[in-house]
Formats: C-alpha cells, structure tokens, sequence
C-alpha cells in the first residue's frame, strides 16, 4: 500500500485534431457512446485493447457496464501509452502520427468527482491498466492507497510490476465535462499553437502550456 497524493490530477489523452468537436460539444465522449452515436476521431489506442473494454471487461464496482463506456484517464502524464505511440512501432496500433499531436487534458481528481456525485453520473479508478483482465476496480476514496502511487509516478518502467501500476486508471461513465478541464499540456510551441486556435472562440478556455517533461 502507497500514501496517494492529497490533490490528484487525471489526464486524458488525445490527438489535437479531435480538440476542436471536444469543445464544441463542451464534453469528452467514451468510446462506447461515441462509437454509438456515430462519431468519428483520430484514435490513437491499440485494436485488441480497444476491443476488450468495449466488449469484454465489465467495471466490477459498476456491474453491467463494461470500460469501453467509460472516458479513460491516467494518474499521471507521460504515460506508459504515450510511449507505446512515441515508439510508433506497435503492431496493434494503426496510428502512426507520433507523440507531437498528442495532447494532455488534466483535471483534478477530486472536482471531477464532486461534479460525478452531484449529476448522478458512475465513477471508478483501477489498479492497473483497466484494459487488462486483471484490474482490479473501486468506487470508494479509501480505496486509493490500493494503487501503487510509486509505480504511477516512476519514470523508469522497465520492471513489469512498475508497468503494471503505472497503468492505473480513472474512468468516467459516458461523458466528461470539458468545463473540468484546468489544462491543456503539449509538446512544443506549434502544437501550442494549434491549440490556442482551435480554442479561440470556445466557451471554456483551460491553461494551455508547454510541458516537455510530460513527453518522450
């Protein structure tokens, strides 16, 4: 068991072409509703993993609802995922854009929860990537010293069992408010560009920053 950290950000992952329809409809769709509702985004995750949370692994604490309907987060940036596309050599990915377009939406933990509870809507976090069969998952705060906080914030992953708790995960049932969004991270200069156009005109406008350090 491991202390976790008193305010925790989550962040989401995403390409910078799918940012623009993120903002317009003011909210980050998982993708068993987006794939439903007929949307269309530049995926950047692995085909068999994507396969499994949308039709096989069910969120225990939530019975009948599997991860594919949940909008995904990580406890941490720079993430094992974003090294798999920093790679650009992964068999199960088709996407091969690299890491440059790839943008961190951070929240913060708590304030996404409070928002959950007052509307209604199912939360859960995982011990470990909540694709894999072997994720445990928790609806309860006083469940968090569950999740190796060590693993999540090594930089080093080589050893499996970093690996394995790095990939923690927060999820949201069915959409996330963009209005919970605090910060936008990106690589460089023109994709903090592309970034403060796109948002121009947006009714939410969060930080925008360049985070080197969240990247490859």
């Amino acid at each position: 068991m491991t202390t976790p950290p008193a305010q925790p950000k989550i962040y989401h992952i995403t390409h910078v072409d799918n940012l623009a329809s993120i903002a317009a409809a003011g909210f980050i769709e998982a993708d068993g509703r987006r794939i439903g509702m007929g949307g269309d985004q530049t995926s950047i995750g692995m085909t068999d993993i994507k396969r499994r949370r949308l039709f096989e692994i069910e969120a225990h604490c939530h019975p009948h609802t599997r991860v594919g309907e949940y909008v995904p987060f990580y406890f941490c940036p720079r993430s094992i995922m974003l090294f798999i596309i920093y790679k650009n050599n992964h068999p199960d990915m088709s996407y091969r854009g690299g890491q440059e377009p790839i943008l961190h939406l951070q929240m913060d933990m708590l304030s996404s929860i409070r928002w959950a509870n007052e509307n209604n809507v199912r939360w859960a976090f995982t011990d470990r990537n909540a694709g894999g069969y072997l994720a445990d998952f928790f609806n309860d705060l006083t469940d968090l010293e569950k999740i190796d906080w060590n693993a999540v914030m090594a930089t080093d992953f080589r050893d499996m069992q970093i690996q394995e708790g790095k990939q923690a995960e927060f999820l949201i049932h069915d959409v996330c408010p963009w209005h919970l969004v605090e910060k936008v991270g990106v690589l460089n200069e023109k994709v903090l560009n592309q970034v403060n156009a796109i948002l121009k005109n947006a009714r939410h406008k969060p930080v925008v920053d360049i985070e080197k350090t969240w990247y490859f």
